[in-house]
């Protein structure tokens, strides 16, 4: 993936970075401070206005703090909540999102975010306290050797077991998190070192040996990439979420249309290049539109930008874009050759390289290629059947979005919603779609909507959200009430584990292992969301008419607060298209 640099230069290592940081001049005659109040001012120098923070025994310090400052923690009711909301923050704003935990289970209980957050390159920022220096290693109440949990799963993590060192490594932190490939970074904090008393010295610049996050490709790479495409009549781009990290829609954009290249995007990118475009094919991959992986299996060049060749984009490897060349432009060396073999391999950031390229491009003679694609998505449109009564899940997130005019900031949890939102809802702007990708993290949509709500107040947040995901985090509600944030959650209830009874169905002769989630005795729909919603306050109903469809997304949507609308759908409807997991595009189902 890609991302926009903005500081100097800075290097990282196998282990710590080096420690060297220029100090401000205007340090010097500065009072004495506790290390928690250290931590706090330190944040606040990098414009942290908001922390997702749960206090315990050993992060309170810091909260004390808090409570002297100017920084809003709001108050998740569970610390995956505050990492999701971290990382919708972080999504729909591209600033840091900003989370902070107690040792032992609080600190575990970030993992999944961490881990998320690392696959999809979302900068966030975890502050974790830990117990006493003294006492580490001896299994005190409440100890996780927390560097060790995350090392795989963060871009980098911190021990700061010296006052000294809370202003560089809080600095240092931001700058890893937010450059180069975005990423989490976690900062365990002793309990003792934040009750420990320093004079900051706070540096004004970063400088981590080994740490280059500002590459531009030479000339000579961007000519080879210009010349790729004159030579092509059948040329693609296939765009992802390196495009967002690196806030570069724009230069695709222009790219695009002045070379009339068409478009598909990952389900990371949905946004980076508008899908009411007629240059758009909309999503690529498993669950892509027929025409979109049609381009991929007969494009002649293949322009990768900001991708990583998931699997669930590629299906079977060596079938991708078989008969194309690849150019891939990434920021992250480590992706190039990874999973795909690259003909043109490009290390740069990803704004970088569309702005040399659109300087050198032409339009290009396509209208064979688009006559080619325009048959296919006349002959294959992205269509579901209408009914007299039942609620379709694909109806009721199309009508949302023609009710929103595209114009809201979804999120997802992850399953059959996750991907019919990805169909039917149609992105034109980057940072509208907020969903859990690369770990597929169930329980993600509501508290990452809070982060996004929180980073964009006025704007309409919705999370479309599935049974099984929705109460993974429903605890969230809480905060939605407590803090006065207005989100919307639109659930489509379908009283299974869908994705996968729709595996079941296609590969296991329908045999339900264990994923039937609803009421075991029969007598009627179980968990009853809207009394759930009412008994955190928050406003709710439930339809099961298509009839009461309409006027209840109004009242959803007109709500001056937060609001649940609990849509009870039919568990037999499938995600279509599909291309089977390690099968190729020979292979897709569409009915």
């Amino acid at each position: 993936m890609a991302s926009r640099p903005e500081t100097a230069t800075a290097s990282k290592e196998n282990g710590r970075p080096e420690q060297s940081a220029s100090p401000s001049k205007s340090s010097a005659a500065q009072a004495p401070m506790k290390g928690a109040d250290i931590v706090v001012e330190a944040l606040a120098r990098e414009g942290v206005e908001l922390i997702f923070g749960y206090p315990g025994g050993t992060s309170m310090e810091i909260h004390q703090a808090i409570t002297r400052s100017k920084i809003r923690n709001v108050l998740c009711r569970h610390e995956q909540g505050e990492i999701f909301a971290a990382e919708g923050y972080a999504k729909a704003s591209g600033k840091v999102g900003v989370c902070m935990a107690t040792s032992g289970p609080g600190a575990t209980n970030l993992v999944t975010g961490l881990a998320d957050a690392k696959m999809d390159s979302v900068p966030v920022v975890a502050i974790t306290g830990q117990v006493p220096t003294h006492l580490m290693g001896g299994d005190a109440f409440q100890e996780t050797p927390i560097i060790e949990v995350t090392r795989q799963i963060t871009k980098h993590n911190f021990l700061i077991d010296s006052i000294e060192d809370i202003p560089r490594v809080i600095k240092e932190a931001f700058y890893i998190a937010n450059s180069g490939r975005p990423g989490p970074v976690l900062v365990d904090i002793p309990k003792d070192v934040q009750q420990a008393m320093d004079t900051p010295i706070w540096p004004d610049q970063v400088s981590i040996r080994s740490y280059n996050p500002h590459v531009r490709a030479g000339r000579e790479n961007i000519e080879l990439v210009a010349r790729a495409i004159r030579e092509s009549k059948r040329p693609l781009l296939y765009v992802g979420g390196g495009i967002v990290a690196a806030n570069a829609a724009e230069e695709l954009r222009t790219f695009a249309r002045k070379t009339g290249i068409p478009v598909v995007q990952t389900l990371m990118g949905l946004g980076v290049f508008p899908e009411t475009d007629p240059l758009s094919l909309q999503m690529v991959g498993m669950h892509g539109t027929v025409y979109a992986n049609y381009a991929i299996n007969h494009a002649d060049l293949l322009l990768a930008m900001g991708v990583r060749f998931d699997d669930r984009v590629t299906g079977k490897l060596e079938e991708f874009c078989k008969h194309g060349r690849i150019v891939h432009i990434d920021i992250d060396p480590s992706e190039i050759n990874k999973n795909k073999e690259a003909n043109i391999p490009v290390v740069s950031d990803i704004k970088y390289a569309l702005e040399d390229l659109n300087g050198i491009v032409d339009e290009g003679d396509y209208e064979t290629w688009h006559a080619e694609l325009a048959s296919w998505r006349e002959k294959h449109p992205l269509t579901y059947q209408e009914t007299d009564d039942e609620i379709l899940p694909q109806h009721a997130i199309d009508l949302l979005w023609k009710k929103t005019k595209g114009q809201a900031v979804i999120s997802t949890g992850v399953g059959q919603h996750q991907m019919w939102a990805a169909q039917y809802y149609l992105f034109d702007e980057p940072r509208n779609w907020l969903t859990s990708g690369g770990l597929g993290a169930m329980g993600f949509g509501l508290p990452s909507a809070i982060g996004a709500q929180l980073a964009r107040p006025g704007e309409l947040v919705i999370d479309i959200d599935g049974d099984g995901s929705f109460v993974m985090n429903c605890q969230e509600l809480a905060t939605l009430y407590a803090e006065k944030i207005p989100v919307k959650i639109m659930i489509l209830n379908n009283q299974h584990l869908g994705m996968v009874v729709q595996w079941e169905d296609r590969f296991y002769q329908s045999n339900r292992g264990h994923t039937f989630i609803g009421d075991p005795y029969g007598d009627g729909i179980h968990p009853d969301f809207a009394k759930i919603a009412e008994g955190f306050w928050v406003p709710a109903e439930r339809i099961e008419h298509k009839k009461d469809l309409s006027t209840a997304l109004d009242r959803m949507i007109n709500e001056d607060g937060p609001y649940l609308l609990d849509i009870i759908v039919p568990y037999q409807e499938h995600v279509l298209p599909m291309i089977p997991s390690g099968h190729t595009f020979a292979d897709i189902i569409t009915e």
